[in-house]
């Protein structure tokens, strides 16, 4: 079984890593960390590099593609044409198409998510209806059919363990669990906007929309309107979904 992880610049690194350390533990899979060139990807925090193994066009067919989110750069990689046209590429074979946090939007960007429930991290969630797609506010993980997404970050690490769980079965995943001593005990109760306090989540929000900023996204935001908007023309005279 051949796993795809996707690399972009600026992802979160978690979002990647947490997945990766329980789907490496299903047996005989091939892991694959897929980017436009093998090579360094800068994560989000600007120091961690992560490698990117294989490109888009070594890996035309994955079993299970997975698509992480980002602080600053979920716009740009919404905008970049090479990687929607592949994930709409690799989507029509492959066995399971995830997200963990922002990576639901890109999935949106490539008309993936339209017309399934889904969810994404908090600040993200009124984003999903642009892309068709029915927010799930209050749920962890979500799965249609063979699209499964997840809430913020950290939640990826429960996707990961549904997926192990539909394809070896429970205890499998629940080794996996016990081998990895995932055992959530936090300190603080704040892990969702129903459960923090007001002036935790007006802080949180804060920092996340500053956080967000970034320059590139002023060039990639039209291109996302306008991709949409022609696509809703296209499919209105019933022509195929322009994805370049």
């Amino acid at each position: 079984m051949q796993i795809a992880i996707v690399l972009y610049p600026g992802l979160t690194t978690l979002d990647a890593i947490g997945p990766y350390e329980v789907l490496r533990n299903i047996p005989d899979c091939e892991l694959r960390f897929v980017s436009h060139k093998p090579g360094p990807i800068v994560t989000d925090s600007g120091v961690l590099v992560l490698g990117a193994t294989h490109s888009y066009e070594e890996t035309s067919a994955p079993d299970i593609v997975l698509v992480p989110g980002s602080e600053a750069n979920t716009t740009t990689a919404m905008a970049d044409g090479r990687l929607l046209q592949w994930l709409t590429k690799v989507h029509q074979t492959s066995r399971y198409t995830l997200s963990v946090c922002s990576g639901a939007l890109i999935l949106g960007a490539a008309g993936i998510l339209k017309g399934h429930p889904a969810t994404t991290h908090w600040i993200a969630q009124s984003m999903l209806p642009q892309f068709g797609a029915e927010p799930q506010r209050e749920k962890r993980v979500v799965q249609s059919g063979k699209i499964v997404t997840a809430a913020g970050v950290s939640a990826g690490i429960d996707l990961a363990l549904f997926v192990v769980g539909e394809l070896c079965g429970r205890q499998r995943a629940e080794i996996v669990q016990l081998l990895l001593e995932y055992d959530p005990q936090p300190s603080f109760q704040s892990g969702h906007p129903s459960k923090a306090s007001k002036a935790v989540f007006e802080a949180a929000r804060a920092e996340m929309l500053d956080r967000a900023k970034n320059p590139r996204n002023t060039l990639s935001v039209p291109v996302i309107l306008w991709r949409n908007a022609l696509n809703k023309i296209r499919s209105r005279l019933g022509l195929a979904r322009n994805s370049a």
